[in-house]
């Protein structure tokens, strides 16, 4: 929020200079992001008055003037200015005059004529882009005086950076309570006289919606010259604010909303065709908007229609059809307290934001919607003339703002302060809440523009703003230095990371909100968590995996000419579970477990001399899982089976200790192709829960024996995989103590007779077998092997390959 220091001080105006009023704000929690002068620096520059112009007698488009510049006698300037005419009040540059940019003026003759200054446009001093004619000054100007002295351009810009709970605090009239409450320096409002009636007209105005609309109030005003011209203290006010001026009525309420915080809308009274009605939208139902944006509504949207022909988006932005122009002469002047849920999100769902929606979702004042408009009214009869109507004013619903209580022992804990308890009474009065004490217990009750308390600890760092964060000491902590043991089963977060890190990958953190696309493609999701109020229209739901945004991080370096790309990140992923009931870290019917994804795509490995360069494929990452499980991995296995964001027959899901525990795979060609990605990345995701915890090591005796080494080459049907031999053994070993001298099984060769009919295939097993007393010997090794074979046999009807 951009305000000139000036117009804040015309509100509340304490014995501080710039600097130090800006670093009170700023420790207030209003920060202040910038400070900037409102024009740059110039010298020599006065207000002057042309008094006589004639033709140049050497150039047709130059012309000699008389200029009074307040100094007794009249300089000659030449100026070229098609606007310059007699009577005419204009910035000077004298003769030794500093310009913006460095430009000193000095007397010159232009085509034969002397000339003693320049007379100056806008653009030239800096003050805007304007450079079509000489900066014309109002006809009060003092002549002589100093330009910087008579439009206050010595004033300070001040830029907030609000956070979005301080709602009351989008207007001067919020900076102006802040700075009075934090200097003690008396507040400045402005009139709120209800101005005369002189018309009986009123429109009529239904709310059919009191879940948009709580309060809605407006008024007839009649016989207004929308072609008056806007005051110059007013056009001042709002270019520093960071408004264009663009006609008296528009610019009147510009100039309420960044006054009072109020948006308000102006209607074209003879363009409503009956009466106004305040209801959500229909499906199907389109309106133009003042942007001269066409936008299809939804039946979440607010709109204000006339008959049946939608006029306003409710607390957004106006419609084209019943705005107002320079031929306007009658006007039905609007404000209402819209529910911040109602337009929550609705602008950026139209890809556009308004000053009234940024404002309205936050929360604006109820109860000052009338005196509010009566300030807008006086403005507008002032400047535009009229006759104003009565004032209708409909209260349909209001919030119910629920007092909040502050245990004083418990303000001191939290600021470790002992702010005493009259002290705490003189903040709260400062601040404009009223309130009651009984035992220490201070009940507040929270102003209407106040939508930011409602705990108690709202009202704690109410006490230490004002009371001032710089009082409170900064003392370090004092604990008992207790050493913790780390849990040797745990492998927390950090642990995970950190392992990850070392297998080359690299982590990224992506939004926790994604397009519906990903979740519908990729997760399989048909009905995602939707946001009510997303940051950005494609960022409306939640994602339920964290496949999606890993596959954007990998399109995103592709397109940037990245060739390899490792990544992976650790986060919360959200699905809907109706058996999860509200809790500190729950919300009821979403289950939000933490997961762990990571995706490889170009090549295995950096390219160099002493490899051959190969693409990243299923096994690579399958190796890379192994290592992050470690001991772990013994229990791994890869059950083949679909999943919607990977290739039908590249794909596994992962199950320890024979529970499911997340997915390996090949991107889905389709996904793959769609992304414009040349060959497609290997993902994975784990559920972290089932991979934190791990088994304490239990030390052993090494034997001293010689380790045996034997094959088995069995003969396999095409359906009988290596997992399901695998686990047949490992079973066979666990439920037999005879076999516990087999240590370690892995299969290393798997072959197809190309030329046979049959389509079996041969597995060929290495086992490493030792006895902890004594050495093998071969008949024991041999019966080993064999009630191993016959376990196959038995299981898979395998055959023993000669």
């Amino acid at each position: 929020m951009q305000f000139p220091e000036s117009w804040l001080r015309a509100f509340v105006n304490p014995d501080l200079d710039t600097d130090a009023l800006s670093h009170r704000l700023t420790m207030a929690g209003l920060e202040v992001e910038e400070t900037a002068p409102a024009a740059p620096p110039f010298s020599g520059v006065v207000v002057a008055h042309i008094v006589g112009i004639e033709a140049h007698p050497n150039a047709d488009k130059l012309r000699v003037c008389q200029v009074d510049d307040g100094s007794g006698a009249l300089l000659q300037i030449v100026c070229g200015a098609p606007n310059a005419a007699a009577g005419l009040k204009v910035p000077l540059a004298r003769i030794g005059a500093q310009l913006p940019g460095g430009m000193k003026i000095g007397a010159a003759k232009m085509r034969g004529i002397e000339s003693a200054g320049m007379l100056c446009s806008a653009r030239e001093l800096g003050l805007s882009q304007d450079h079509a004619g000489l900066l014309e000054l109002d006809g009060d100007a003092p002549v002589g005086a100093s330009l910087r002295e008579a439009l206050d351009l010595d004033d300070t810009l001040f830029t907030l950076k609000l956070t979005p709970n301080r709602a009351d605090c989008l207007s001067i009239l919020g900076v102006a309570r802040e700075v009075s409450a934090l200097t003690g320096a008396p507040l400045n409002l402005p009139g709120y006289e209800p101005v005369p009636v002189t018309l009986e007209d009123r429109l009529a105005v239904k709310v059919e919606a009191p879940d948009l609309c709580g309060r809605f109030a407006g008024r007839v005003i009649r016989g207004v010259n929308a072609r008056a011209q806007t005051p110059s203290w007013m056009k001042d006010r709002l270019e520093r604010a960071g408004q264009r001026p663009i006609s008296a009525l528009v610019d009147i309420s510009n100039y309420v909303m960044l006054e009072l915080g109020r948006p308000t809308h102006v209607f074209d009274l003879k363009r409503i065709q009956g009466g106004l009605t305040v209801r959500w939208a229909k499906s199907g139902e389109q309106l133009e908007l003042l942007n001269g944006q066409t936008v299809q509504l939804e039946p979440d949207v607010g709109v204000i229609v006339a008959g049946d022909v939608v006029e306003s988006l409710a607390g957004i932005m106006g419609g084209e059809a019943t705005a107002v122009t320079l031929d306007t002469t009658d006007i039905f002047l609007e404000g209402a307290f819209w529910w911040p849920e109602a337009i929550m999100g609705r602008a950026r769902r139209y890809k556009f934001s308004s000053e009234a929606s940024h404002r309205f979702e936050r929360g604006v004042d109820f109860q000052s919607v009338t005196e509010h408009l009566e300030r807008m009214t006086r403005l507008i009869i002032d400047i535009c003339g009229g006759q104003a109507g009565p004032l209708d004013d409909q209260v349909v619903q209001l919030p119910e703002r629920k007092s909040v209580d502050m245990r004083l022992d418990r303000c001191h804990r939290v600021l470790g302060v002992p702010v005493a308890r009259q002290e705490v009474e003189e903040i709260f009065t400062r601040l404009g809440l009223s309130f009651t004490v009984k035992d220490d217990v201070f009940t507040v009750a929270p102003p209407s523009y106040r939508f930011d308390l409602f705990i108690e600890e709202d009202l704690i760092e109410e006490v230490a703003r004002v009371y001032g964060f710089e009082r409170i000491p900064d003392l370090p902590p004092r604990a008992p230095a207790k050493m913790r043991v780390d849990p040797e089963t745990l492998r927390g977060p950090h642990a995970l990371r950190a392992r990850m890190a070392s297998l080359d990958y690299q982590e990224v953190i992506n939004f926790a909100f994604v397009e519906e696309a990903w979740e519908r493609d990729l997760a399989g999701n048909a009905d995602p968590i939707r946001l009510l109020n997303p940051i950005a229209s494609q960022l409306a739901v939640m994602r339920s995996s964290l496949i999606g945004g890993l596959l954007a991080n990998i399109v995103h370096n592709a397109n940037r000419k990245q060739s390899r790309v490792r990544v992976f990140e650790l986060g919360r992923v959200f699905s809907r579970d109706a058996s999860v009931a509200d809790g500190p870290l729950e919300v009821a019917g979403v289950h939000q477990p933490q997961r762990l994804a990571g995706a490889a795509w170009g090549p295995a490995q950096e390219e160099q001399w002493g490899t051959p360069l190969r693409q990243v494929d299923f096994y690579d990452v399958k190796k890379d899982v192994e290592a992050l499980l470690g001991e772990q991995a013994r229990k791994l296995v890869c059950v083949a089976a679909g999943h919607p964001a990977l290739h039908p027959g590249r794909s596994a899901r992962l199950e320890l200790d024979g529970r499911a525990i997340g997915w390996l795979g090949e991107l889905h060609p389709r996904w793959a192709q769609q992304s414009d990605l040349s060959q497609a990345p290997v993902v994975f995701e784990l559920d972290v829960s089932a991979i934190s915890t791990i088994q304490l090591p239990a030390p052993a005796e090494l034997s001293r024996q010689p380790i045996v080494i034997r094959d088995l080459a069995v003969w396999a049907g095409p359906d009988v995989s290596y997992g399901d031999l695998l686990a047949t053994l490992a079973q066979t070993v666990q439920s037999n103590a005879t076999l516990g001298i087999v240590k370690d099984i892995k299969l290393f060769d798997v072959w197809r007779d190309k030329s046979a009919q049959a389509a079996e295939k041969s597995m060929a097993f290495r086992f490493w077998l030792q006895d902890r007393e004594a050495t093998l010997d071969d008949a024991t090794v041999e019966q080993c092997l064999a009630r191993l074979l016959e376990a196959l046999v038995s299981a898979h009807g395998v055959r023993q390959r000669a």
